[in-house]
C-alpha cells in the first residue's frame, strides 16, 4: 500500500482512484458540525481563521481527551457535514476523512472543485489513536471536544470513498446510491488490533 503525504497535491489527487487503500502521514486538522458552522460564521465575517485550510485535510472526528491525553479519535458520519462541503472546499481543503456514504450531489462537488473524500475504519477508535504521532489545539477551544486539533499521524489507513474524477465506492459496490445494502457500510464490533493491520476495505 502506498503513502501519501500532507499536504496533498492536486497531481497526487489526480493519480488517486476510487477504491484505493493508502497510508496518509503528515498534518490533518479535526473538525464536526460545530466546528463547521464557526469557519463558515468566520468567513462571512470575513474574520481571520486560526490557520489556512488551503489544501488541508479534514478529518471528521470529536476526539476523546482526558488530562491533556488522547484517547479514542475514531470518524464520525460524514452526511451530517455535507451541508457545509462547497464552502469548506472553496476555501482550500482538498480533502475530507470520515464514514459512511454521502448526499449523492457530493461527488458533483469533489469533480468541481478537485477534492477527494476518504473513508477510514468506523468502529476502530483505539486503533486509529495508534497512528497519531502528536496533536494540539488549534482553534475554538470553546467547543470542547468539537475544537479544531492538529494531528500528526503516520501510516493512517484510508481507502479512497469518492475521487475527484467522481467516482464513488458506494455506487460502484452497490450499483446504485439508493441501493439498501452496500459491503462498506456495516462496520463489525472491533477492537484495536494488536498482530498486524486488518485489511482496510472489510473493516469500513
Amino acid at each position: 500500500m502506498r503513502k501519501i503525504f500532507t499536504p496533498l497535491t492536486k497531481e497526487v489527487i489526480k493519480e488517486l482512484k476510487v477504491g484505493e487503500e493508502v497510508f496518509l502521514e503528515g498534518r490533518i486538522y479535526t473538525a464536526r458540525d460545530r466546528t463547521h458552522k464557526k469557519l463558515i460564521e468566520l468567513w462571512k465575517k470575513k474574520e481571520k481563521l486560526p490557520f489556512s485550510l488551503r489544501n488541508e485535510v479534514i478529518y471528521y472526528c470529536g476526539p476523546n481527551i482526558k488530562n491533556k491525553k488522547l484517547g479514542s479519535c475514531g470518524p464520525t458520519s460524514s452526511l451530517r457535514m455535507d451541508k457545509f462541503l462547497e464552502e469548506m472546499l472553496r476555501e482550500g481543503v482538498i480533502a475530507t476523512i470520515g464514514k459512511g456514504r454521502r448526499a449523492f450531489w457530493v461527488k458533483e462537488m469533489l469533480k468541481k472543485y478537485h477534492g477527494v473524500y476518504f473513508l477510514t475504519y468506523g468502529g476502530c477508535g483505539a486503533y486509529l489513536r495508534e497512528k497519531v504521532k502528536s496533536f494540539k489545539l488549534v482553534g475554538f477551544p470553546e467547543l470542547g471536544a468539537e475544537a479544531i486539533y492538529e494531528f500528526y499521524v503516520e501510516e493512517f489507513p484510508l481507502i479512497v470513498g469518492i475521487d475527484c474524477y467522481g467516482r464513488d465506492i458506494y455506487a460502484e459496490h452497490s450499483g446504485s446510491m439508493q441501493n439498501e445494502k452496500c459491503p462498506l457500510e456495516a462496520p463489525p464490533e472491533v477492537e484495536s488490533p494488536q498482530a498486524k493491520d486488518p485489511p482496510l476495505a472489510e473493516k469500513l
